[in-house]
């Protein structure tokens, strides 16, 4: 069922022990090294490996170590099975400061065994398969050079581990541009497992219409570069030349707006200016890479899905259209220009970060989008939106507790969309909570966890932020001291994948992230207290 959510006017789940927003304990002497971690890791894989399934034939080779400012390790590792790479065999050991076993993350928990490792399909055989799964993406044009290396893997990410052959076929199209795509065969019976683009990435660099001049990740072709990064899960945008999708009861789309991947001859995108298609482009397309970058640094998730693979966006939607939209249907955002009267175009980072927000909350809680819990899922997005603006760091664009102050104009009457410090300076959110907010528009009752958030983060009384002017009162009169934002984000979002549903009102997301905070901080911790004062202070006890 597609979930379209309206942005203007109107996954596995994490892991306990989140990187970031931990307090430090231990100082820079006597916290563990790289060494240490290691010896430590290989006491808990000697002491543990029944129980993570780490059976005969089975090998491990470090990937990462991350240590923790408190001392805590994570060690990940990659495995292999009678000396073939394990597809999904990836897992992470989290230990306390003194290497005691805390925890593991792993990517699957099946048992990795097989009969035997010999394909009965050929390699050849497989080669030909890929090579034929590639031609069909291009039949409009031969490819030239097409060459497919296949592998002995075992596949662990998709169900029971099974042996398969994984086949990197890559050619050149009728214009010299360079293709490629990994496809993955089950080496017993031949059938297709897995299939994905794979191509090289070049470094670029935009004029954008909000945020200066941005870096952008891109892929090669024959005559220039494609507005698509591999590096990113193949994250993309088009343009939808002014057209709109035709759809029935909002979630059967009869046709859909084009979305053609925009190409530039010298990787150099856009002009800053609404008079270049591609400054809008150059906008989305950073929007999304900010997001995935805040997703998988802070809070260890690859892809707003969780499955590293990547959305794309389309811009120049519709005439004048005075909206943006995430809709999971197509697993993409769309951008408006806006009418040039109320609002500009809506490509602006918090938008972007809010947007793709609503594709993670649809993957984890999926927050029903009506009465409290729709509320919730517009304040989450609101949320991350923000902390993705705060995350970007970009001086064109700083970080503030406003949402969408970029893309109005004056007609709108408002200087933003919403406001988090004080919701109700956009004339219809609530401070406070009250058994009216069911009946509110979404966009309005988000104001409670909008409010929350804000306070929990930074505090009552007056800041400036941005260059913005906040000042958020309580409604019980408190006085607040924020715990910052890196510890509501790693509380929401331990909320949002742990403990919401789709029902969740705000006194259960009260709930919810009270027990965020106790995993994370601890039951007598200042961060669980902090949380339960932010709510009080917002009228939700």
């Amino acid at each position: 069922m597609s979930r379209i959510r309206p942005y203007a006017l109107a996954a596995t789940t994490a892991a306990a022990l989140l990187a970031t927003a931990l307090t430090p304990t231990a100082t820079a002497a006597g916290r563990p090294t790289r060494a240490t971690a290691l010896e430590h890791a290989a006491t808990v894989l000697a002491e543990r490996a029944g129980s993570l399934d780490l059976g005969p034939g089975q090998r491990t080779e470090v990937r990462d170590v991350v240590i923790d400012e408190d001392g805590t390790q994570h060690v990940r590792y990659d495995r292999t099975y009678r000396r073939l790479p394990v597809l999904g065999g990836d897992f992470v050991l989290h230990l306390a400061p003194d290497g005691g076993y805390r925890g593991a993350d792993r990517a699957t928990t099946a048992p990795v065994a097989l009969p035997d490792v010999t394909p009965a399909l050929s390699a050849p055989k497989a080669a030909d398969l890929a090579a034929n799964a590639l031609r069909a993406l291009h039949l409009d044009q031969p490819l030239r050079r097409l060459t497919a290396q296949p592998e002995l893997v075992v596949d662990a990410r998709h169900g029971t581990p099974r042996l398969a052959w994984r086949t990197e076929a890559a050619a050149l199209d009728g214009q010299g541009n360079p293709v490629a795509r990994t496809v993955l065969t089950d080496a017993r019976t031949g059938a297709r497992i897995d299939a994905w683009d794979t191509l090289e990435s070049a470094s670029g660099d935009g004029r954008s219409l909000y945020g200066g001049t941005v870096p952008l990740r891109t892929t090669p072709t024959g005559s220039g570069y494609a507005l698509k990064d591999p590096t990113r899960g193949g994250t993309h945008t088009g343009d939808a030349a002014n057209q709109s999708d035709l759809c029935l009861l909002g979630t059967l789309c009869v046709t859909r707006a084009p979305s053609t991947v925009l190409t530039d001859p010298d990787n150099h995108w856009g002009d800053g200016t609404t008079a270049d298609r591609a400054s809008a482009a150059v906008d989305a397309q950073y929007g999304t890479d900010v997001t995935w970058d805040y997703l998988k640094d802070v809070h260890g998730r690859e892809g707003i899905a969780g499955d590293g693979r990547g959305s794309y966006s389309r811009v120049h939607y519709g005439n004048r259209y005075n909206n943006a939209f995430w809709d999971d249907s197509c697993f993409c955002m769309t951008y408006g220009d806006g009418d040039g009267t109320t609002f500009g175009p809506l490509v602006s980072l918090d938008v972007a970060g809010h947007e793709m927000t609503h594709g993670v909350t649809s993957a984890t809680a999926n927050l029903a989008y009506t009465g409290e819990s729709g509320g919730l899922n517009e304040a989450t997005s609101d949320i991350f939106g923000t902390l993705v603006e705060f995350h970007a760091a970009n001086a064109a664009d700083p970080g503030d507790w406003t949402i969408g102050e970029k893309i109005v104009r004056p007609g709108f009457g408002h200087t933003a969309l919403r406001f988090m410090d004080r919701p109700s300076k956009d004339g219809a959110s609530p401070d406070c909570w009250s058994p009216t907010v069911a009946g509110l528009d979404v966009h309005h009752s988000s104001g409670i966890g909008n409010h929350f958030a804000y306070l929990l983060a930074e505090g009552s009384g007056a800041k400036i932020m941005g260059g913005t002017a906040h000042n958020s009162p309580t409604c019980d009169g408190s006085s607040l001291t924020g715990i910052g934002r890196a510890k509501l984000g790693a509380i929401w979002y331990r909320a949002l994948t742990v403990y919401m549903t789709s029902t969740t009102t705000y006194a259960a997301a009260r709930t919810a992230t009270l027990n965020a905070a106790r995993d994370l901080y601890g039951p007598d911790s200042a961060e669980h207290r902090a949380v339960g004062a932010a709510w009080s202070a917002v009228g939700v006890g």
